[in-house]
C-alpha cells in the first residue's frame, strides 16, 4: 500500500457514530489528527474526548451551506490546511423497499445528504486541501453503488451512492490538475446501526478507508475500492 503519510490533518463527517467513530479512532491511532465533524455536537465531543489530544469536535451539518462553510472557517484557523476530506455521512438506507412504490421524499433526502453533500464538502474544502500534504478525497460509498451488480435492493440508498461514485469520478479528473486524489471506497457489510447485524466487524471495514487516506497514491485517482481491491463500476 505505500509508506504512510504521518501527522495528516483528516476530517470526518458523521464522526459521531458507527463507522465515523472507527475511523476516526483509527487514523488517531496512526498518529493523524482528527477534526471530529459531527451533526449532533454531543455525539462528536464525546467520539473526540474518547480519542484524546489527537482529534477535536466540529459541529457541522454536511446539507447546511453556512454550517459546510463555518467548517472550513474553523479548519483554516486551526489547522491552514486539510491532508485528507473523508465523506463518510449517510442516511436512507432502504433495505427491502421497492422502487416502483419507493416514497420519494427518502430518494431525495439520501440523495441530498449521501450526493450533493460531499458535492458541497469537496468545493468548500479544495483551498484547504490545495495546501495539503499529499491531500485525498475519499467519499465512503458501497457495493450496492455498482451499476455491474445493482438490483431494486435498497433503491434510494444504491442510486445515490452510484451518485457518489460518478462524483468521485468526475472529482478525480477536475483536481487531477491540483495534486489532489479523489476516491470512492466502500467499507462491505458492516454491523453499524446503518448495516444491521450479520454485517463484519466495524474495524475489518473501517481499515480499507483509512489505508486509501494515509497512502492516497497506492491507486489512480478515480478509483473505487474495498479492502485495498478494485470494484466494478
Amino acid at each position: 500500500m505505500g509508506e504512510p503519510n504521518d501527522g495528516r490533518v483528516v476530517l470526518v463527517t458523521g464522526a459521531g457514530r458507527g463507522l465515523g467513530v472507527e475511523i476516526a479512532r483509527q487514523l488517531v491511532a496512526a498518529g493523524d489528527t482528527v477534526v471530529v465533524a459531527a451533526r449532533d455536537p454531543a455525539a462528536g465531543a464525546s467520539t473526540a474526548k474518547e480519542l484524546g489530544d489527537g482529534a477535536w469536535s466540529l459541529t457541522l451539518d454536511v446539507t447546511e451551506p453556512e454550517s459546510v462553510q463555518a467548517a472550513v472557517e474553523a479548519v483554516d484557523r486551526r489547522h491552514g490546511r486539510l491532508d485528507a476530506l473523508v465523506n463518510n455521512a449517510a442516511v436512507n438506507f432502504d433495505r427491502g423497499a421497492d422502487p416502483v412504490t419507493e416514497d420519494l421524499e427518502v430518494a431525495e433526502g439520501a440523495w441530498r445528504t449521501n450526493v450533493l453533500a460531499p458535492w458541497r464538502l469537496s468545493q468548500a474544502f479544495a483551498p484547504l486541501l490545495r495546501a495539503g500534504r499529499d491531500p485525498v478525497i475519499v467519499n465512503v460509498t458501497s457495493g450496492l453503488g455498482s451499476l455491474a451488480r445493482m438490483g431494486a435492493s435498497s433503491p434510494a440508498y444504491s442510486v445515490s451512492k452510484a451518485g457518489v461514485n460518478a462524483l468521485t469520478r468526475v472529482f478525480a479528473d477536475a483536481l487531477t490538475r491540483d495534486g489532489i486524489a479523489v476516491h470512492a471506497v466502500s467499507p462491505g457489510w458492516t454491523a453499524t446501526d446503518m448495516g444491521g447485524a450479520g454485517g463484519r466487524p466495524i474495524a475489518d471495514g473501517a481499515a480499507g478507508i483509512v489505508d486509501v487516506v494515509r497512502s492516497p497514491g497506492a491507486f489512480p485517482s478515480g478509483s473505487y475500492l474495498q479492502d485495498g481491491e478494485h470494484v466494478p463500476w
